[in-house]
C-alpha cells in the first residue's frame, strides 16, 4: 500500500464536471494498493496517517496531527502509484491490485479513517477524476507498507 499525503489548505475532486468531494484544511490522500496488501497493512497505514504530526503548532513547528487541528481528508484512489517504469517508456501496472480487490480495500481504508472520527470525502473509484488542491507548505509525505 502506498499513500501520498499532501497537507492542503483546500482540495476538491470532480467527475464529469460535478464536484464529488471537497475539503478545506486537511489532507489530500492519493491511495494505491499492490498485490501484497492486506487488511493489517491498511490498519498500519491508517494509524500512521492519523498520527502524523505535520500541522504547525503555535510556534510554527510541525507538531500537531490531523485530529488536533480538526482537519478533513479527501481520499483519491490512485492505482498509478504502482507504475513500474524500469523497462521502456510505457509504465506497467502489473504490480497494482486488481480492480475489484483494490476497490474493496479502498472502501475499507476510508471506513477505517472515518471510524477514527475523521471526515473523509472521496472521489469515484476507477473514474477519470480532476483533482484540484492548494498544497500547504508544501508538505508532501509518502506512507508505505
Amino acid at each position: 500500500m502506498k499513500v501520498v499525503v499532501q497537507r492542503v489548505e483546500s482540495a476538491s475532486v470532480k467527475v464529469d464536471g460535478k464536484i464529488l468531494g471537497q475539503i478545506d484544511n486537511g489532507y489530500l490522500l492519493l491511495v494505491g494498493f499492490g498485490q501484497e496488501d492486506t487488511e493489517e497493512k491498511i490498519d498500519y497505514v491508517v494509524k500512521k496517517i492519523i498520527s502524523l504530526r505535520i500541522f504547525s503548532d503555535q510556534n510554527g513547528k510541525m507538531n500537531l496531527n490531523i485530529g488536533q487541528v480538526g482537519g478533513k481528508i479527501l481520499s483519491i484512489s490512485q492505482f498509478t502509484l504502482y507504475a513500474n517504469t524500469k523497462d521502456g517508456a510505457r509504465p506497467s501496472f502489473t504490480e497494482s491490485l486488481k480492480f475489484d480487490e483494490a476497490n474493496k480495500y479502498y472502501q475499507l481504508f476510508n471506513q477505517k479513517l472515518r471510524s477514527q472520527g475523521l471526515i473523509v470525502e472521496e472521489g469515484e473509484f476507477g473514474a477519470d477524476m480532476k483533482v484540484s488542491l492548494v498544497n500547504d507548505g508544501p508538505v508532501t509525505i509518502i506512507v508505505e507498507n
